[in-house]
């Protein structure tokens, strides 16, 4: 995990005993057909019902660029991108 990640964790852990945040989980999975899967770094379950999907980042790789896009066709998310 980056500094990013863990600055980023400290945020939701604060949202959490605020009450704006319900809960969230870390290093999400999502899965590709034939194989490979993309990780995301956290999935938030917020007071007002939404759910969102953010993943921390210093710099965005193609790699990385395939693979969201691939992910954002193939789930009904949109993911959330911090950067520094």
């Amino acid at each position: 995990p980056s500094l990013l990640e863990a600055r980023y964790y400290d945020r939701l852990c604060l949202a959490v005993k605020s009450g704006e945040l319900l809960f969230f989980l870390r290093q999400v999975p999502f899965h590709f057909p034939g194989g490979g899967k993309y990780v995301v770094d956290f999935q938030e379950f917020w007071a007002d019902g939404s759910v969102v999907h953010t993943d921390t980042k210093g710099v965005e790789t193609a790699d990385f660029k395939f693979k969201k896009k691939l992910v954002e066709t193939l789930y009904p998310i949109k993911l959330n991108i911090v950067k520094k």
